[in-house]
């Protein structure tokens, strides 16, 4: 991108750079220069680590004038790229960038910067007897800054939405290297476009995101966990539909027979109960009443009478909760050494038991010989499709034989109108599918936008889409 020497470009970011740290060792560049993706190797010309917003700014403005790309890295605890530096970029962290640096319990919002860690969120909530609710497994990793530019939702949006919704104000650098604050803060304020809402999803291809003032929620009471046996998968949607009728659900989850038994071989966790089930579902609501309970039992009841359900186990405990818990969110770790292909994609929740069926059929017939593992959050239409690598298989093999079938994948889904990336982004990974979901027009526009906020393309190039 640069015909500028990369010893100018070093020294440029050392003198702009005061308070942060410029990292330049194998080490860094390894580390800072990947996600959690196994596709590309990382290649970057350094790691920023800057401290202010200001120190942001000088980065990006030496980045137009010098001509060098930019890839924003938080947790790295993404799936499709989005945070791969493969091209010689500057890696912008913000590890340094993670303070809280305000609190309204007025009006019970924090003022956070972008490197602030998902769990130090929830924990300040929790300290101040409050709940931020967007939850996820990587929250003890992934920073807030990354959430948003990706909108991660996880296993709470059935209740609380996607971090989309939690989003008061946003102070960013834009790719031309302006500082814009957005929203300021208010709950209303109609004059015009609200660009809080560019910048989130937006993968830092417009600009960064460095300061975020969150909205907090008051603290659920009694969080009640049930994992489910199912029949058959195509009872999912009565189950939702019979216990969310009753029951306000904070979580409805669910997960294959290949799914638990990788937890199970992987963790010191119990099993729920000794009858197997092809596929389970994992529900959580807040109990607040005895009546509550009883309505839950009886709730099961009629779902084991209907034979939709095979058998149950419900929470007793705190304790109890987590266990059940970490047989869903401990699935992406159990299966992690087996270099998993991925594919995050969503329809409507209404479609989700035919859509999961058509692709079941297509990845079994076109990989006989893989494992495939099902998960996801039901509740919002998210499926997660992992195919699991042979020991005897390259990694190089085993991806070209999975990327052969994406596109019957992607076919499948935009015939049920759904997305290719229901939450983890666009990145590297899912750039030449969006046509699955995008239309031609819509696409035009994205093209627009990203040359309006960065004509020179220097915010996270090859990203999302290419100008």
């Amino acid at each position: 991108m640069t015909q500028v020497p990369a010893e100018q470009i070093i020294e440029r970011l050392k003198s702009v750079v005061s308070v942060g740290k410029v990292l330049t060792d194998a080490d860094a560049l390894q580390s800072y220069g990947s996600d959690w993706t196994r596709k590309f190797s990382p290649d970057p010309l350094a790691i920023v680590l800057p401290k202010t917003t200001e120190e942001v700014q000088a980065v990006v403005l030496a980045a137009n004038e010098l001509g060098f790309g930019l890839v924003p890295s938080g947790g790295r605890t993404g799936l499709s790229a989005g945070a791969v530096a493969a091209n010689g970029e500057v890696v912008v962290a913000f590890d340094n960038m993670n303070q809280i640096l305000d609190f309204n319990s007025g009006d019970r919002t924090v003022l956070c910067q972008a490197g602030v860690v998902t769990e130090q969120l929830q924990n300040f909530a929790s300290e101040n007897n409050l709940y931020y609710p967007v939850d996820f497994a990587s929250a003890g990793s992934s920073q807030l800054g990354g959430n948003l530019s990706t909108n991660a939702g996880g296993i709470k949006v059935i209740r609380w939405g996607m971090s989309r919704d939690w989003v008061a104000g946003l102070k960013v650098v834009t790719g031309k290297g302006d500082i814009l604050e957005l929203n300021k803060d208010l709950v209303k304020n109609n004059t015009g476009y609200d660009l809080r809402h560019l910048f989130i999803g937006a993968e830092g291809t417009l600009g960064f995101i460095t300061e975020a003032t969150m909205k907090l929620t008051r603290q659920p009471n009694n969080l009640t966990v049930l994992v489910l046996g199912l029949s058959h998968f195509n009872h999912v949607m009565d189950v939702l539909q019979t216990f969310s009728n009753k029951l306000d659900l904070t979580a409805f989850e669910f997960f294959s027979h290949q799914a638990m038994g990788h937890v199970l071989a992987h963790a010191d966790i119990p099993r729920p109960f000794e009858t197997e089930a092809p596929y389970y579902a994992l529900l959580e609501f807040e109990c607040l009443t005895d009546d509550m309970l009883e309505d839950a039992m009886g709730l099961f009841e009629t779902c084991v009478e209907n034979e939709w359900v095979l058998d149950g186990a419900i929470s007793q405990s705190e304790t109890q909760a987590m266990n059940l818990w970490r047989l869903r969110e401990g699935i992406s770790e159990s299966i992690a050494p087996h270099t998993p292909y991925k594919n995050d994609i969503s329809v409507i929740p209404s479609k989700v038991p035919e859509f999961l069926t058509r692709i079941d059929e297509i990845v079994s017939k076109e990989y006989p010989d893989f494992e495939i593992i099902w998960f996801g959050h039901i509740g919002d239409g998210n499926l997660h499709l992992n195919i699991l690598k042979p020991a005897d298989l390259s990694k190089e093999e085993f991806f070209k034989r999975c990327e052969q079938v994406n596109t019957m994948v992607f076919e499948t889904v935009e015939a049920f109108r759904g997305s290719v990336s229901a939450e983890h982004g666009v990145g590297l990974l899912k750039k030449d599918y969006l046509q699955y979901t995008r239309s031609s027009a819509e696409m035009a526009y994205l093209k627009a936008i990203k040359q309006a906020f960065d004509p020179n393309n220097v915010m996270n190039p090859g990203k999302v889409i290419d100008l």
